[in-house]
């Protein structure tokens, strides 16, 4: 019998101070039972990082949510669709191969990819070339350690406020805070 998908709530308060987009964001996140929560918030995290986006690329007519992750490897983890059923903004999180990115590519008028853990400089090393050619897409590191105290902010039912700021994502509840600065690496 197949495991199911973990289903956890969230309920953000975003303020993002750089791109003057301040929301409330109710968020269902399923997650696999192959993803941790490291994971799991790194996406979380991806999302409030381009919620902005809804106002910046579409004028507010569009829908930013979570896509079906690993249970699906050709949708992306997050993503920004208009209402015409365009999708206009495709988030992928962790380390892929550069085929699933090039097909992203094609499909998304810009694909965004959070590398995150201790191997992604490795990774970045092997991968950099074959990505070089594809211009719709930016890549952006999410320092280990940062990574790892996201996780600890898991909860099945989770309170969070988001806070945008020079470029820092701070995300808090009952259970702490954390400062995440994403690095462009391309």
């Amino acid at each position: 019998m197949a495991l199911k998908s973990t289903v956890f709530k969230a309920d953000v308060q975003l303020a993002d101070i750089d791109h003057g987009c301040y929301t409330d964001l109710q968020l269902t996140l399923a997650r696999h039972p192959s993803e941790t929560d490291e994971r799991m918030l790194v996406r979380l995290a991806a999302l409030a990082l381009n919620a902005h986006q809804v106002q910046d690329l579409c004028g507010g007519d569009a829908r930013i949510g979570f896509g079906a992750g690993l249970s699906s490897p050709d949708e992306p983890d997050v993503q920004l669709t208009d209402f015409t059923g365009r999708t206009r903004l495709w988030i992928e999180v962790g380390q892929p191969d550069d085929k699933p990115l090039a097909k992203a590519c094609s499909k998304a008028d810009q694909v965004i990819l959070y590398t995150y853990g201790p191997a992604a400089e490795v990774w970045w090393r092997g991968i950099e070339g074959k990505l070089a050619r594809l211009d719709k897409l930016a890549v952006w590191r999410i320092p280990a350690a940062e990574a790892q105290a996201l996780a600890l902010l898991a909860e099945r039912s989770m309170q969070l406020q988001a806070t945008v700021q020079e470029g820092v994502l701070t995300l808090s509840s009952g259970l702490g805070s954390v400062a995440v600065e994403p690095l462009r690496w391309r």
